[in-house]
């Protein structure tokens, strides 16, 4: 379960990433549920994306460490990578709605 806990983080971060992104930029926002979904897959692609670019597989392995640089770095990862890809989606719905 353990080696686990830093995807839940990502995911959990990437869902309220997807929500406060929603609710800065409402002309883009997909409602909350949409949010959500999008904000929980940009939130495990941006925490994967951001191990692969801080180090490779000595960021993979610290990962599923629990110490507080790895779970910030998890938030962090996930709430960012949730935020872009509901702004992608959102802006791109929109230009599609013209």
């Amino acid at each position: 379960m353990e080696e686990y806990l830093p995807l839940i983080i990502q995911l959990v971060s990437g869902a309220v990433g997807g929500n406060l992104a929603g609710s800065l930029m409402k002309k883009f926002s997909l409602g909350t549920l949409g949010n959500s979904i999008l904000g929980i897959l940009g939130g495990g692609l941006g925490g994967q994306l951001l191990g692969m670019l801080v180090g490779g597989a000595e960021a993979a392995e610290a990962s599923t460490s629990m110490d507080l640089s790895s779970i910030l770095g998890s938030v962090a990862g996930g709430g960012v990578g949730g935020g872009v890809l509901m702004a992608i989606v959102g802006m791109i719905k929109k230009a599609m709605s013209k």
